[in-house]
């Protein structure tokens, strides 16, 4: 199983981005994909997950603001994030669990500052 991120940067508060998780050895479309992330000096925390069948959670502190997202043929999930703030600045995983373990791309830095 392989999970490859891409899409982190550098933007100003309120600036967008965009996510990308290209899922490898997985059958995509059964499994729910999951975004965590983990600011400097905090614990890595559950951003939005999509179920399989395109059920959606976030937590508390991104709804409104970030969007997740899933193309099964392609096998990719997206996190689109909207009104950044400071507060965002973290590294970004992908994740997904299948076959008893859970998976983790590598991570991509997404970077909130004036």
């Amino acid at each position: 199983v392989q999970l490859q991120a891409s899409g982190g940067g550098s933007v100003q508060p309120g600036g967008s981005l965009r996510l990308s998780c290209k899922a490898r050895g997985i059958n995509f479309n059964i499994h729910a994909m999951n975004w965590y992330r983990q600011a400097p000096g905090k614990q890595r925390e559950l951003v939005a997950t999509i179920t399989s069948a395109g059920g959606t959670n976030y937590v508390d502190s991104v709804k409104g603001r970030f969007t997740i997202s899933r193309d099964n043929v392609h096998r990719m999930a997206y996190l689109q994030l909207e009104s950044l703030k400071p507060e965002d600045t973290a590294v970004y995983y992908c994740n997904t669990f299948t076959r008893g373990s859970d998976y983790w791309g590598q991570g991509t830095l997404v970077t909130v500052s004036s």
